[in-house]
């Protein structure tokens, strides 16, 4: 059993395998109190004033008490962050981590400018930690990447990817969660979709495009795919529209 999950930890991509480890370790140091959640959490004040800037990053990283919801999440972040990566952005992992990087500061933008809105900054100022919210995030572009695949929701019925991200709000809701966390992955998803997938398509032109400096981080991997003999193909999209 452990030799099973230890190869299965070894096979998941580099993305996904660090951000599950940060994610894990973090909420099991919490947990355990050996770091505290305070100094973890997005906090605007500190981070601007007192120079804070790892709250950033950490505020994705901690998923709260280590109980059935926690279990939840690591399962859709393991499941789908992998999915992604191994399939939609295989052979790409620096689009990969720009995209959970553009998600990030989505989120991070929303929660900030929601904290300046009358009536709504009470609302935001109880979001402190944005990770379940990421999470969501690549559940919704996967199922944007793949809506006619059938899936079933606790046995109980079935339906197509599509609906994937509105069947886990309505479960949320249905189980006392706050729907404003998965409100935001889905808005940071879309939105992610939309400038993606969406507008290059409208326009032939493409906002997110991947800057040098980080591809120049990540080593990608070339995928090489066979070819029948004596049969043309016609040049890949990417390269029609490379610069």
């Amino acid at each position: 059993m452990a030799q099973a999950v230890e190869e299965w930890y070894k096979q998941m991509p580099i993305i996904t395998r660090s951000y599950l480890t940060a994610a894990v370790v973090t909420t099991i140091g919490c947990s355990l109190e050996i770091i505290s959640p305070y100094h973890l959490y997005l906090n605007p004040k500190l981070v601007v004033k007192q120079y804070q800037f790892w709250r950033l990053i950490t505020n994705f990283l901690y998923f709260r008490k280590m109980d059935l919801d926690f279990m939840f999440h690591m399962f859709f972040l393991a499941r789908y962050c992998k999915l992604l990566e191994e399939n939609s952005f295989r052979g790409r992992t620096a689009d990969f981590f720009y995209m959970l990087l553009f998600g990030a500061s989505v989120l991070t933008g929303i929660v900030l400018v929601g904290g300046m809105i009358p009536y709504l900054s009470a609302s935001f100022a109880k979001i402190i930690f944005l990770s379940n919210s990421l999470t969501f995030m690549m559940v919704y572009v996967w199922s944007k990447q793949n809506p006619f695949i059938h899936m079933s929701f606790l046995g109980l019925f079935t339906f197509t990817a599509a609906y994937l991200p509105w069947v886990l709000l309505g479960f949320s809701v249905l189980v006392g969660a706050s729907a404003w966390v998965d409100l935001l992955g889905m808005i940071a998803g879309h939105a992610y979709y939309f400038l993606e997938d969406v507008y290059p398509r409208m326009t032939g032109r493409r906002p997110l495009k991947t800057p040098s400096f980080i591809k120049a981080m990540f080593a990608d991997e070339s995928v090489v795919v066979a070819r029948p003999a004596n049969v043309r193909f016609a040049p890949p999209a990417d390269e029609l529209h490379r610069d």
